[in-house]
């Protein structure tokens, strides 16, 4: 190991002997139910602590086993929750049978209406304005009382060390308690790394999440969410971008679970 990564090795040792999980392919992924996922996110932002959330799916996680890096992004988060149905299932068979899938346009939702009734400030960072404009509304609409720090669409690009500082600035100046990220995979959760000590507020790598709840993107009905379907219904609504994705990532993960499994029954 590297000597500029030990502290980052000897900080996420001290973060999972205080938190339960189980490794999924290579990556630690906590075992928390919806409380306790949402009240630790709460106090945290009660404090005003510059923490990161990775959502771990299938796609995460086999890219954290691919990139070391990446790698290393996921084990500095504060919380790497299991976004995925296969992730989920994985952890039931590591010993918590009760173990949900807590997935990142659902926590959002949810942690809106615990910071609407805390009185804690939300903002919003990625994805498109006219996504952002709609997705205002839909806010406005379900919490009407919810405070709205405020929103920011970055460029398509690299930003400059300028630019960059000027968007931290911004954040830290709204007051905000949560930042919802949605940049994708694995660009978010990068970023969420990257910007851990200077973002004053807790981050939250929520994906697809504006879209789904601005209304530009349809998500899967609940019935295949609740069978781990959902990556199905992605991949039939956006064929060309994310079947590479899907074939790559979803057959790594069956191979690689199903070895291990067999390894630990023999």
């Amino acid at each position: 190991m590297k000597p500029s990564n030990y502290s980052l090795y000897l900080q996420t040792v001290r973060q999972r002997a205080r938190r339960s999980g189980a490794t999924v392919l290579s990556s630690f992924i906590d075992a928390v139910d919806w409380d306790q996922a949402l009240a630790r996110l709460a106090t945290w932002a009660r404090l005003r602590e510059s923490r990161y959330v990775c959502l771990c799916n299938v796609h995460s996680v086999v890219t954290a086993e691919q990139d070391p890096a990446f790698h290393e992004v996921i084990a500095g988060a504060d919380m790497a929750l299991p976004d995925g149905a296969p992730v989920a299932w994985s952890l039931q068979q590591s010993g918590f049978p009760e173990q949900q899938r807590i997935n990142g346009p659902d926590l959002m939702w949810r942690y809106m209406r615990v910071a609407e009734e805390l009185g804690q400030s939300v903002f919003f960072y990625g994805s498109s304005e006219d996504t952002l404009r709609q997705l205002r509304q839909a806010v406005a609409r379900q919490f009407p009382t919810l405070r709205v720090a405020g929103m920011m669409s970055p460029p398509f690009r690299e930003l400059s060390a300028e630019e960059d500082q000027a968007h931290v600035d911004a954040i830290n100046r709204s007051g905000a308690h949560v930042v919802f990220v949605g940049l994708g995979c694995p660009k978010q959760e990068v970023w969420m790394a990257q910007h851990k000590g200077r973002v004053q507020g807790v981050m939250l790598g929520v994906g697809a999440a504006f879209d789904y709840h601005a209304g530009t993107l349809r998500r899967a009905p609940v019935w295949m969410q609740n069978h781990g379907l959902e990556w199905a219904y992605r991949l039939a609504s956006e064929p060309r971008r994310l079947f590479k994705r899907y074939l790559v990532t979803n057959t790594t993960f069956v191979w690689k679970q199903g070895l291990k499994m067999l390894q630990g029954r023999f």
